[in-house]
């Protein structure tokens, strides 16, 4: 078999994985129900360059604190979130790797982690190299079109962890002042459904598994 064929079999395995019949953790709502996309929209220059800027990934995902108490409420998050995770990622350094990235996005566009966890649940269930049946991918479920309207026009690397979560949740936050802090209709806006309440109210139920 030749390589671009068993790669073309391989997307097409990934895609079932990821909008098929599996059901949320403690949701029983099919992905396949949730999946949707973001629309592409005319963005003012501004925006544009600010989302450009927000979405560089020089920097590792390394939390930084200002106080001891605040490094240790990390650490116990971090352990509580390892055990809550448990056979979704394969191994505690894999978990480890991606909390303490997701930890540090969320903090970094303003976002309530266990927002971002409870979206990442229903968009990908923490499937890393997910795809949806519209070609959304990674964890976050981003939107090939992001990489050229903000990015560096390379959509593959929306399946590397940092900048698929920084994309995400710079479009979270993106939507989140577009609605006016109004977060059912952002995460409409993430899903690509605005104003349906089946998304954001799935998002919203799978966030609380993720609260501390």
């Amino acid at each position: 078999m030749s390589a671009p064929s068993a790669r073309r079999r391989w997307l097409s395995k990934a895609a079932r994985w990821s909008v098929g019949g599996l059901a949320l953790a403690g949701g029983g709502v099919p992905l396949s129900v949730l999946a949707g996309a973001q629309k592409e929209e005319h963005l003012a220059d501004s925006v544009r360059t600010a989302l450009s800027a927000a979405v560089q990934t020089s920097a590792p995902p390394v939390p930084v604190f200002s106080d001891r108490k605040s490094e240790m409420d990390y650490q116990n998050w971090l352990n509580v979130m390892k055990r809550r995770l448990g056979a979704r990622m394969i191994d505690d350094f894999t978990r480890h790797e991606f909390l303490q990235t997701v930890w540090y996005e969320s903090a970094r566009a303003g976002l309530d982690v266990s927002l971002v966890l409870g979206l990442i649940q229903v968009e990908s269930n923490f499937r890393k190299f997910a795809i949806s049946a519209v070609g959304a991918r990674g964890l976050m479920q981003v939107m090939p079109f992001w990489a050229r309207v903000i990015g560096d026009g390379d959509a593959s690397t929306l399946f590397h962890q940092q900048t698929n979560l920084r994309f995400g949740c710079v479009i979270l936050r993106y939507y989140l002042q577009r609605e006016n802090g109004n977060l059912f209709y952002a995460l409409g806006r993430y899903n690509g459904s605005r104003g349906q309440a089946k998304y954001p109210n799935a998002v919203m139920a799978a966030q609380r598994n993720w609260a501390l």
